[in-house]
């Protein structure tokens, strides 16, 4: 009896602390919302002072706030416990000064937290100096110099901002969100060139290369927490192209990526050795804009290569492909609805993998060799610069989960998983 009511004092001890503690981060996360809310605010007010008293537009600045629920039955994408989580929060603000008539410095910083999608916390997601290098009727040429914006792939400029993509959770068979910050962008160089003709359409041509630095908890993201190493990004190198035939609502497109990646083992103590990645990825993709509907889509392949890491002589190659396709529609002005279906497999080759399976010795379940997941969104336009959306995804396989090269089989012991998610989105 006496062993009992210990239990039950435990357990109501244990679920007061829990409660305490949620309740905590409660308040500490509306007072953090209260002061960014006043801030954004702040510089709204300002924007519009500069639009009101200064004739030139030289200056801009934009922001915006979004914070959700999501809920996540069945795998970690988010956290650990399954739990209903607040970890949906983006908050940026954005600015750009017009140096010139051909210089222009614009930038973009980010609070983020996500779970366990990416680190969380503060970062930049471009600082730049856009150069206008050459402009005629038909002919512009920009070059950017600085942590540039990745602009290759449909969504990689929308991404950044919330309500700019189609959806809270874009398709992760491309926008995988374990490599958000690697893939927003780079520190080095890009050149953009596009054509307009009144026959053939327009054209865009872009070219970059630099390297994005590798944090601890990204390297954790990546690699799995018993990596006690430093990683890093060699480099980046990625093309893309874009054709928009005359006065059509269609717009194509291909991407090509290359990019390598560095393993340095800790010294005194580590379960991995020295290693190089090596990264391919290719796109074709397709985007159709009318007045009611939206289509879009992309189609991939990447190659993906591991030398070391898991031992001195191992060499892993592996080429993966998938695609989405997605329509959304207006309903009316206000009210937007999506749907999604995506499919990703690890190896083309190991489609249900089975090879996966065998190779690790069962340790990796066959699930994390693909994923496929059917999306149903809403998104509502409360005013013209405050939204509600709100989404549903049923998921099979685990292969878009974090950590990827070392999975998480204890916590992510289901093939089929479901998550839901809202969020309120409000901009300047």
């Amino acid at each position: 009896m006496l062993l009992k009511l210990k239990t039950n004092a435990a357990v109501e001890i244990s679920s007061s602390v829990n409660n305490f503690y949620c309740l905590k981060r409660f308040i500490s996360r509306t007072v953090m919302f209260a002061v960014i809310f006043t801030a954004c605010y702040a510089g709204a007010i300002k924007s519009e002072e500069n639009k009101t008293y200064s004739n030139s537009q030289d200056f801009q600045l934009h922001g915006f706030i979004s914070q959700g629920v999501i809920d996540v039955n069945g795998s970690d994408f988010v956290n650990d416990d399954g739990e209903l989580s607040t970890e949906l929060t983006e908050i940026g603000l954005n600015a750009s000064y017009q140096l010139s008539d051909q210089f222009r410095l614009a930038g973009q910083v980010v609070y983020l937290d996500g779970g366990n999608r990416y680190e969380k916390g503060f970062r930049v997601d471009y600082a730049l100096l856009d150069w206008s290098a050459y402009n005629s009727e038909s002919w512009q040429a920009n070059v950017y110099l600085g942590r540039f914006k990745n602009n290759h792939w449909l969504y990689s400029s929308s991404r950044v901002v919330p309500f700019a993509r189609p959806s809270i959770i874009l398709p992760q068979s491309v926008y995988f969100d374990g490599f958000r910050d690697i893939a927003v962008g780079s520190d080095g160089a890009a050149i953009k060139i596009s054509h307009s003709n009144d026959d053939f359409g327009n054209f865009d041509f872009t070219l970059s290369y630099g390297r994005s630095p590798v944090s601890d908890e990204q390297t954790d993201i990546l690699l799995g927490g018993i990596a006690m190493g430093v990683a890093k990004q060699d480099y980046e190198t990625h093309g893309s192209f874009y054709w928009q035939p005359a006065f059509s609502p269609w717009r194509f497109g291909f991407s090509l990526l290359d990019s390598d990646f560095s393993y340095q083992e800790n010294a005194e103590f580590d379960f991995f050795v020295n290693s190089d990645f090596s990264f391919q990825f290719y796109t074709i993709n397709v985007l159709y804009e009318g007045e009611h509907w939206e289509f879009s889509g992309e189609v991939y392949q990447q190659r993906f290569v591991i030398d070391g890491f898991y031992g001195p002589d191992v060499y892993k190659e592996s080429t993966g492909q998938g695609y989405y396709g997605q329509v959304r529609y207006k309903l009316t002005s206000d009210l937007t609805i999506l749907a999604r279906y995506e499919d990703f497999y690890l190896d083309k080759d190991d489609k249900n993998g089975q090879k996966l399976e065998q190779s690790t010795g069962g340790l990796v379940p066959y699930y994390f060799g693909f994923h496929k997941d059917v999306t149903l969104g809403l998104n509502y336009d409360i005013t013209s610069n405050f939204s509600a959306r709100m989404e549903y995804h049923w998921v099979n396989g685990a292969g878009r989960l974090t950590p990827v090269v070392v999975p998480n089989s204890l916590i992510n012991d289901s093939e089929d998983w479901e998550m839901w998610a809202i969020q309120l989105m409000y901009w300047f």
